[in-house]
């Protein structure tokens, strides 16, 4: 990670994960929304760890844009996300998404997030 900048994430997909049951049961193959939240958890990461607040920060996917599905991911691939900062205006970020296996590109979004204060109760 460069706090601010960019980070990368690996994800190990195992066909005892939940999802394979139904998903297809004579061909696993993992759901694109999946991809997605992996790749909003590690934006996610990436906010959370770069700002700088008296109180906890809490970070909000707020938006994805321009999403594309290039392969499937299956079974025993490695997915490496990279996310990289293209703007940001606090409380706002705005980040591209890419993930591969190996050096196949096999999803990518641009995301947007807001990150905040954790407010008490």
């Amino acid at each position: 990670m460069e706090a601010g900048l960019r980070i990368v994430g690996i994800k190990n997909v195992t066909i005892n994960e939940p999802f394979f049951q139904g998903h297809f049961p004579q061909r696993p193959i993992m759901p694109g929304v999946l991809i997605l939240e992996a790749m909003a958890q590690v934006g996610g990461v990436l906010a959370f760890k770069s700002v700088v607040m008296t109180g906890r920060p809490v970070v909000y996917l707020t938006g994805v844009d321009h999403a594309k599905f290039r392969k499937p991911v299956v079974p025993g691939d490695q997915l490496r996300f990279e996310v990289d900062v293209l703007k940001k205006r606090p409380p706002f970020w705005k980040m591209q998404a890419r993930a591969y296996v190996e050096s196949d590109l096999v999803c990518e979004a641009e995301m947007t997030a807001m990150v905040t204060e954790e407010k008490a109760d």
